[in-house]
């Protein structure tokens, strides 16, 4: 059979595989599988170098399916590599299977998971500032995007990020087959709204016939040898292409397509591609470029000395950074108040400016961590909201990322609500797996920004604008899941519990009581996610937590709820922020909130006042 007959009897077996796996499993997306598949034969048999045998090779291309309900068509080509039996194959969408609705790294040649639209180009991006500017290795990275997610702000801010880095390594596959969901696309088959677009923000934009093999591979020919700059080939296509009854028709969607479909595109095909691998003589192992890494003086701060964990954490991240030459950081355009710059200063070829892209930061990091660096990302707390669901799909993903939030709460002062984050540690607890840390001063924020180069997953630092004391020694240990008790007596009357700048409230409000004869333990949950329940649970005491955060969600909801199993639990009283802030002094807000220092000490001496009246009754 000649090249072009193979990719043609290649693209018929794809969309007849994309019709039985949906048929068998009563739903999937055969359509949107069936105007791709002439597109994925040709890259499949012709330019994708991969070793299906090692697909953790630094060496080997990377195939991003941005449109990731064309699961049909990403399991297919796994077939016609022979990686996939077709007994598993007639598992999809089966409870147990690893062929799931949408792709998951459950299959080990799927790097990162995707069926949240609009996030697959940015990723990829990632993955190919990874092979650009750190492992400087030559493999290319392809990434299959659908019409309708072109209306996606992410994929446009990949497209940006992407021509100002020249990454000429990237090719995006735009599959415009004109129909979305519940009808034609925003620009249907206008194929130059597509391209000008792509072609203004510095992209190399070739226009095709998508079913036309040769076009579709003189187009893949061309990407490859366009330097500078990367390239996207817009592919006019039909959507349910091979089977007269579906093609170009709207309501199919989602649907499951006839098994008669089958007959029509001439039956089932058993062909094996022999995927090209990559070239001889390049690495199939972790290599990255070689970088200065060492013993590195850690910072260090006395006691009583006052520094913000911003800051620490910026310099703690610059040592790491020294330590190993894994790690890398991105910011959003703030490093001079996340204090990313220290990093950026001391590891310049290690620091990716993603500018006021938040969507875009996330989906680096996560491309970059495919590839095995460890990608620390810096934001005002505030923003990374606007990656959220990029965090969601992260963990989806199985992703390993360290997320940095900076400026938390009222505390922060004059700046007013839109930048105080209040909602940042009930949103990243509530991720699968995360790990959620929030350090009092600039030892404990050393520390832990070391430990998190560890941590499988998401993890978390919420960091402070405010100068803040030291209060823990240079030597102290503060393991993942842990606390410390600041003060401790045998007479306790009340455990205050506190994270982070409250910590500090706490400890005055507890030398406040002391004066009074009132003696209060005071508890450091730095490990919010998660939480010490072990230390917890030993509390006989009634409890007053208090945090710079909205009430739900935080860190009085995560101690409520370690306890909320114990046959016998001690009162909680918990003192979050209950109103919309203003600007202001960070003092007078904190006071406001009434999460200050005073209010600490009141709500102790209610709880007190509460429990004498009982046992005197």
């Amino acid at each position: 059979m000649d090249e072009r007959n193979l990719w043609r009897e290649l693209g018929q077996q794809l969309r007849v595989d994309a019709v039985r796996a949906s048929a068998k499993a009563g739903s999937g997306h055969p359509t949107s599988s069936m105007s791709a598949a002439d597109l994925a034969a040709v890259l499949l048999a012709a330019h994708f170098r991969y070793d299906f045998d090692d697909p953790k090779s630094p060496a080997n291309d990377r195939l991003v399916f941005s449109k990731g309900h064309a699961s049909p068509l990403v399991y297919g080509l796994f077939r016609a590599a022979g990686v996939l039996s077709e007994e598993e194959f007639g598992t999809y969408r089966q409870f147990g299977s690893r062929l799931e609705g949408h792709p998951t790294p459950v299959l080990p040649w799927v790097d990162v998971a995707t069926g949240s639209l609009g996030q697959g180009l940015p990723i990829g991006v990632g993955m190919a500032l990874a092979g650009k500017r750190l492992d400087r290795l030559p493999f290319r990275v392809w990434v299959i995007c659908g019409d309708s997610e072109m209306a996606e702000g992410s994929m446009w801010e990949a497209a940006e990020h992407a021509a100002f880095y020249e990454l000429d390594n990237l090719t995006a596959i735009v599959d415009v087959n004109r129909l979305g969901q519940r009808g034609e696309t925003m620009h249907g088959w206008d194929l130059s709204s597509y391209v000008e677009r792509f072609r203004a923000f510095g992209w190399n934009a070739i226009e095709i016939d998508g079913h036309e093999l040769d076009e579709i591979d003189a187009a893949y020919r061309e990407a490859q040898s366009t330097s500078g700059r990367p390239t996207v080939i817009v592919a006019r296509t039909i959507k349910g292409k091979g089977y007269s009854k579906v093609e170009n028709e709207p309501g199919w969607h989602g649907k499951a397509v006839p098994e008669e479909a089958v007959a029509e595109m001439g039956g089932i095909r058993n062909l094996v591609i022999d995927v090209p691998k990559p070239a001889a003589g390049e690495p199939h192992r972790f290599e990255p470029h070689p970088l200065e890494q060492g013993a590195q003086e850690w910072p260090r701060w006395e006691l009583g000395e006052e520094i913000s964990t911003r800051k620490a954490y910026g310099e703690a991240l610059a040592a790491l950074g020294g330590e190993r030459g894994d790690v890398v950081a991105l910011d959003g355009e703030v490093s001079n108040s996340t204090y990313a710059e220290i990093f950026r200063d001391a590891h310049p070829e290690r620091y990716f400016e993603m500018y006021i892209a938040e969507q875009q930061m996330v989906a680096a990091a996560v491309g970059l961590q495919v590839l095995g660096w460890k990608p620390y990302v810096s934001t005002f707390a505030a923003f990374m909201s606007r990656a959220y669901d990029f965090v969601r799909m992260a963990a989806i993903s199985r992703a390993t990322i360290k997320l940095c939030g900076s400026h938390a709460g009222v505390s922060i002062g004059e700046d007013g609500p839109s930048q105080m984050a209040l909602e940042d540690l009930a949103a990243l607890r509530a991720v699968h797996g995360s790990t959620v840390l929030y350090p009092c001063d600039g030892n404990q924020t050393a520390k832990l920004v070391r430990a998190m180069a560890d941590l499988d997953g998401i993890s978390y630092l919420r960091t402070t604008r405010a100068d803040t004391p030291v209060v823990y020694d240079a030597a102290e240990e503060f393991p993942v899941g842990g606390s410390k008790t600041l003060r401790s007596s045998d007479e306790d009357e009340v455990t205050i519990v506190a994270a982070g700048i409250t910590l500090h409230e706490a400890l005055k409000a507890a030398d406040e009581l002391a004066g009074e004869g009132i003696s209060a333990r005071v508890l450091d949950c730095y490990s919010v996610k998660p939480l010490d329940v072990e230390t917890l649970s030993a509390l006989r005491t009634p409890i007053v937590t208090v945090e710079d955060h909205w009430p739900e969600g935080g860190l009085g909801e995560a101690v409520a709820a370690a306890l909320a199993d114990r046959d016998e639990r001690p009162r909680v009283v918990r003192l979050a922020v209950h109103e919309m802030p203003h600007s202001g002094k960070p003092a007078e807000l904190l006071d406001a909130a009434g999460i200050d220092a005073a209010h600490i000490a009141e709500a102790a001496r209610g709880l007190v006042r509460e429990r004498d009246r009982v046992t005197v009754s």
